[in-house]
């Protein structure tokens, strides 16, 4: 199924939230959370997109069932006007093939594949897994690029190759390799998109088609506008919203880890998602005052006196 946000240069549109998952106080998938927040995310917060079953969402401590009961979820709030990319990374290219078929059966609109983490395969064990994974279904692939979790980076020369792939068109980028995506970009048409907020601005001045960000929970609406004002020039305002948003990249990104703190934002907006399943633990007492600090900070309003 094609993305109803995607464009030539934007594949899955620009401005997309990779999701949390909300679970039940007894640690279950809330579904009717799920179907709410997606659409807040949507309607509210200017998604052009969803990322479900990443990391944000918590994937190493959900089953395949949630998995594609979460993919369905989403699809039936908002899968008419936003894309929905589902997470289908592991570091079992067995278990990957098997979530992109099941993303595609529950009829996601693309694939998120991350690096397999922890056994540190060579490159060109990364180039057979992605391609391996973006054969396994008609979907449109974006690949994730995260070495700081993953311990090995998609190296230059590797993407160059898995971008011949008529699936691989896009990179969610959380290396910060900025000057080696800038010769990935000249040479090949793959999509960048930021993952990771801290350089949201950088990669837009780099010709990024957009964010899968992790702010964009209480911020999305102020990023899309970032994105609007770069995209058509005005590099001035766009630095502006940049600065604006500033303190609450450092509340959720900085303190605790972008799950635990999406969560615990979204309950202070009004969107509350529940608790975060072990190993993660919840937002400490200070980790929720200072976090309330750098929201306001942001301009976010709360709801939570």
């Amino acid at each position: 199924m094609a993305s109803p946000t995607g464009t030539t240069d934007a594949p899955f549109g620009r401005m997309l939230t990779a999701m949390v998952t909300p679970f039940t106080s007894d640690g279950e998938v809330d579904y009717a959370a799920v179907r709410r927040l997606a659409t807040y995310l949507v309607d509210e917060q200017r998604n052009d997109g969803l990322i479900v079953n990443g990391t944000t969402g918590e994937s190493p401590t959900t089953s395949d069932e949630e998995k594609q009961r979460i993919v369905s979820a989403v699809l039936e709030a908002v899968g008419d006007r936003a894309a929905v990319v589902a997470g289908a990374g592991t570091n079992d290219t067995r278990h990957s093939v098997e979530l992109a078929k099941q993303a595609a059966r529950a009829g996601a609109h693309g694939l998120l594949v991350v690096t397999p983490y922890y056994n540190k395969p060579p490159q060109e064990g990364l180039y057979q897994h992605f391609t391996a994974v973006a054969d396994a279904t008609d979907l449109p692939v974006m690949l994730y690029d995260i070495p700081g979790r993953s311990g090995v980076p998609i190296k230059t020369e590797t993407l160059l190759r898995l971008a011949q792939h008529d699936r691989i068109v896009a990179v969610k980028d959380a290396k910060g390799d900025l000057f080696g995506a800038s010769q990935v970009m000249a040479a090949t048409d793959l999509a960048f998109y930021s993952g990771d907020d801290l350089l949201n601005l950088a990669w837009l001045s780099l010709g990024a088609a957009g964010f899968v960000s992790v702010v964009g929970h209480v911020v999305g609406a102020e990023l899309a506008r970032m994105i609007h004002l770069h995209k058509n020039g005005d590099v001035a305002q766009a630095l502006a919203v940049h600065s604006q948003v500033a303190p609450v990249v450092d509340g959720i990104m900085l303190r605790a880890g972008g799950a635990i703190m999406a969560k615990a934002a979204l309950s202070m907006v009004g969107m509350p998602v529940g608790p975060v399943r072990l190993p993660l633990v919840d937002a400490t007492e200070k980790q929720i005052a200072e976090l309330r600090a750098c929201l306001v900070a942001g301009g976010v309003k709360l709801t939570d006196a």
